[in-house]
C-alpha cells in the first residue's frame, strides 16, 4: 500500500507529541445536557461516564445561547422553511434572507457600514488578510495572537512581517517607525481577547498610533482586531472590546457567532467599500459555502437577545460570576491573571502538575482545560476556566471547594 512508509513517519510523530505531553489524544464526547434545576446550572453528561454529572467550566458559550429555547426555535423554523443546508456557495446560489438579515444587523450591532458571514471565524481571518496584504504591505501582529492571525500572514507572504511584543505600545511604535519608507500600506493586526490569558488589547494606544503614523504611508495604516472571545463577553452591551477600551476607530473587526452567540460561523464588520471588496477577492468566502440558513436565523435570534435588556441581564450575571470565581481562586492562595473576561486562567506553570489537577477536577465532575507548551509558552502552564451565565453560585461555589481540596491535599 502507498500510505505504509508515511504512516511509520505520521506514527512516530504522534509518538514524539505524547512522549513531550502535548498530544490531545481522545477527544471528549458529550453524549447529553440536563437543563438548570434549581441552584444548579446545565450539567453534562460524557461518553464513558454513564449518568454522572459534570460541570461544564471549559466552554466558550458565555452567554448559554445554543440552548435557549428562541434560539434552537428559530434554528427549527428556518431548517423546514429553507432546508438543512445552503445547497452552493454565496455568489451562486447559496445566499438566503436570514444570511443578509444576519449582515445586516451584525452591521447595525458594531455601527458599521457592512458585514459579512463565513463558515468560521478562523476562516474569517484567513479569508480576509491575503486579500488586504499586497506586496507593499507590512504586517505588525501581536506576538500572542491566535493561530489563525499567523497563518493567515503566513498565506498571505507579505513584504515584511514585523511581531511585537505581547501588549507592548512602544514595541508597535519602534515597529512601526521601522516601517517607515518600506512599503506602502501597513496592517496592524491583533485579538481582542487573548483566549490563553482573558487579556485585551490596549484598542485606544493601538488607535493612536494607527492616526499617528499614518501619513507616513502611502495607503495607510489599517487596524484589524479578530474579537471573537470579546464580543458577548465584554462590554455592558457585549461589544467587546471596543466597548471595554470605548474605541470606535478600529477599522476592520472580525468576530465570531460560535461562542457568546453559541451558534457557528464567522463575520467581518468594516466600512462597505472594504466588504465589497472582499467578496470579491475572500477565497475562503467565494469558494466554501456559508452557514445554513437555519444557522444564520438562529445567530440572529442570539444577536437580539444579546442586544435586549435581557442580554444586559446575562452579562451582569456573568462578570459578578466571573468576579466570584476569580475572587475566590485569590484567597485559596492560587494564582491567576486577573482582568473582567470570563477567561480566568489558573497558572500552575508545570505540565505534569496540570495534567494531574485536570484529572482531579473531572474526577469531581468538573470539565477544565489544561494548557501546555507549545499552547502556551514554557512556564506559562495553565488551567483554563471559562464562566458562563448559566452558572450559578452554588455552582461557582462548588469549583472553588473542589479547589480548596485539592490544594489542602496535595
Amino acid at each position: 500500500m502507498p500510505l505504509n512508509k508515511v504512516k511509520k513517519v505520521l506514527a512516530s510523530h504522534l509518538k514524539e507529541l505524547e512522549e513531550k505531553g502535548t498530544l490531545k489524544g481522545k477527544e471528549t464526547v458529550i453524549t447529553g445536557i440536563k437543563p438548570a434545576e434549581g441552584d444548579k446550572g446545565p450539567r453534562y453528561f460524557i461518553e464513558g461516564y454513564g449518568d454522572k454529572e459534570f460541570l461544564r467550566m471549559n466552554a466558550n458559550s458565555y452567554l448559554g445561547m445554543s440552548i435557549k429555547k428562541e434560539v434552537i426555535e428559530a434554528e427549527e423554523k428556518a431548517a423546514r422553511e429553507f432546508g438543512a443546508g445552503p445547497g452552493a456557495v454565496r455568489f451562486i446560489s447559496g445566499t438566503y434572507a436570514p444570511h443578509v438579515a444576519l449582515e445586516k444587523r451584525l452591521a447595525e450591532f458594531h455601527n458599521r457600514e457592512a458585514a459579512m458571514i463565513f463558515s468560521s471565524a478562523y476562516s474569517t481571518v484567513m479569508g480576509i488578510l491575503p486579500p488586504l496584504i499586497t506586496k507593499d504591505t507590512i504586517v505588525i501582529s501581536d506576538e500572542l495572537n491566535h493561530n489563525c492571525i499567523i497563518n493567515a500572514i503566513r498565506l498571505a507572504r507579505p513584504k515584511d512581517k514585523k511581531i511585537y511584543k505581547h501588549n507592548d505600545m512602544d514595541a508597535l511604535e519602534s515597529a512601526l517607525k521601522s516601517a517607515v519608507g518600506n512599503g506602502k500600506r501597513v496592517i496592524i493586526v491583533t485579538d481582542g481577547v487573548f483566549s490563553m490569558r482573558g487579556e485585551y488589547a490596549p484598542l485606544n494606544e493601538i488607535a493612536d498610533l494607527a492616526e499617528r503614523y499614518d501619513p507616513e504611508f502611502e495607503e495607510g495604516v489599517i487596524t484589524m482586531v479578530d474579537d471573537s472571545h470579546g464580543v458577548g463577553a465584554l462590554g455592558e452591551t457585549g461589544r467587546g472590546t471596543t466597548e471595554q477600551t470605548h474605541e470606535n476607530r478600529i477599522d476592520i473587526l472580525v468576530s465570531t457567532l460560535g461562542k457568546s452567540l453559541g451558534i457557528n460561523g464567522g463575520y467581518v464588520v468594516s466600512d462597505k467599500t472594504v466588504i465589497d471588496h472582499l467578496r470579491e477577492t475572500a477565497p475562503f468566502y467565494i469558494y466554501s459555502n456559508p452557514i445554513t440558513p437555519s444557522e444564520a436565523s438562529a445567530s440572529l435570534a442570539a444577536l437580539n437577545i444579546l442586544d435586549s435588556e435581557r442580554g444586559r441581564q446575562l452579562l451582569k450575571h456573568l462578570h459578578e460570576m466571573t468576579a466570584r470565581f476569580e475572587k475566590g481562586l485569590i484567597d485559596l492562595g492560587y494564582e491567576v491573571i486577573k482582568g473582567p473576561h470570563p477567561v480566568v486562567p489558573l497558572m500552575i506553570r508545570d505540565t505534569k502538575k496540570t495534567a494531574e489537577l485536570v484529572k482531579y477536577l473531572k474526577d469531581n465532575g468538573i470539565l477544565a482545560t489544561g494548557l501546555n507548551y507549545p499552547v502556551v509558552p514554557k512556564g506559562d502552564q495553565e488551567i483554563r476556566f471559562q464562566i458562563c451565565s448559566d452558572h450559578t453560585k452554588n455552582d461557582i461555589d462548588y469549583a472553588l471547594s473542589v479547589l480548596k481540596k485539592y490544594k489542602e491535599t496535595h
